[in-house]
């Protein structure tokens, strides 16, 4: 395998994984808070093609920011529909935000204490997209304009008629969007945030880098 196929297989693996906890953290939040319809509809699933959408998958491996079909939710069903539907909203990039922290904590006993293989350097390597791409996706899903998720905590805050207002545009405000992130507008911003929440998950991950090198003083006699 060339390192290139090497690289994308990686890619897009991580793809696979990182679309459907978002999406079925969305599926979990609503039938948690009363609503059944996505679990109805197959969503609740870990399995990638029941949230598949060919173009917002290639956009997530070739671009860093994707989607797939969209979770269905009746604001009805919840006790109160405009908080229900903001943590609903909410719960998918705190999937990826959960899955990216997991996985920094497995890549980081990989670093330490795996055999150098192909194998260990190909997980390694799965990890390492996982992390970026569950950063890249909770973020760039929270900026709040419609149709992202950031959008749906509006409700929570907005009048109703501006609110409803504003998503009447949603899909010529999600172009405008995809535009801007393609043509390289809004790398600085993105890069930004993505780089704080990332130096956030590896603090939080620094207790490994400590037993490591604990682990490793005490190996060589070494005094700390």
């Amino acid at each position: 395998m060339t390192s290139r196929m090497f690289y994308t297989l990686a890619r897009v693996l991580a793809a696979l994984t990182v679309i459907p906890f978002h999406e079925a953290g969305h599926a979990l939040a609503a039938w948690l808070l009363g609503d059944p319809t996505a679990k109805q509809q197959g969503r609740l699933s870990l399995n990638p093609f029941r949230h598949f959408d060919l173009l917002g998958t290639l956009c997530m491996v070739f671009a860093g920011v994707g989607w797939a079909k969209p979770v269905s939710t009746d604001p009805r069903n919840f006790k109160n529909p405009k908080q229900g539907m903001a943590l609903t909203a909410l719960a998918g990039p705190a999937a990826n935000l959960i899955l990216a922290y997991l996985a920094m904590v497995v890549w980081k006993l990989l670093y330490y204490w795996a055999p150098v293989n192909d194998a260990t350097i190909f997980l390694a390597l799965f990890l390492q997209y996982l992390v970026y791409l569950d950063v890249s996706l909770a973020v760039f899903n929270l900026i709040p304009v419609p149709p992202l998720d950031g959008s749906r905590v509006l409700l929570a805050v907005l009048p109703e008629r501006i609110y409803f207002g504003m998503m009447k545009y949603e899909r010529v405000i999600l172009i405008v969007l995809l535009a801007a992130v393609w043509g390289g507008f809004l790398d600085g911003p993105l890069s930004v945030m993505n780089n704080v929440v990332w130096d956030l998950l590896d603090n939080g991950t620094q207790y490994i880098d400590t037993i490591a090198y604990s682990a490793y003083y005490a190996s060589v006699g070494a005094v700390i």
